[in-house]
């Protein structure tokens, strides 16, 4: 058997240094904590984390509290609430290709 995917709406913010403040505020997390945010640098090559407190490059990151544990938001990637409240990271391509934008009436 086939099966098609249910339509939904759901909310999204794409991560990056201009809208730290909505990411904040949209994921509950990443808030501000002895003056600087609380984000991580990104290895642009392994799309890793680099240690606290290292910083190489300028690519963000935010760790994203996921039903399956954290999980690593890059810059540039989409911070997705799902249906249920859940949120999760979704690559920009990946983004491209499922969602389209809705109108808000």
């Amino acid at each position: 058997m086939k099966y098609r995917k249910k339509p939904v709406v759901i909310d999204a913010v794409q991560l990056s240094w201009d809208n730290w403040d909505e990411i904040c505020e949209f994921a509950g997390v990443g808030k501000l904590s002895n003056g600087r945010p609380e984000g991580c640098y990104i290895n642009p090559e392994t799309r890793t984390a680099y240690p606290e407190g290292k910083r190489e490059g300028n690519v963000i990151g935010l760790h994203i509290p996921t039903e399956e544990g954290l999980m690593l938001g890059c810059e540039q990637d989409w911070i997705i609430k799902g249906v249920q409240g859940e949120l999760y990271p979704c690559k920009p391509d990946i983004f491209e290709q499922t969602y389209e934008p809705v109108d808000n009436d």
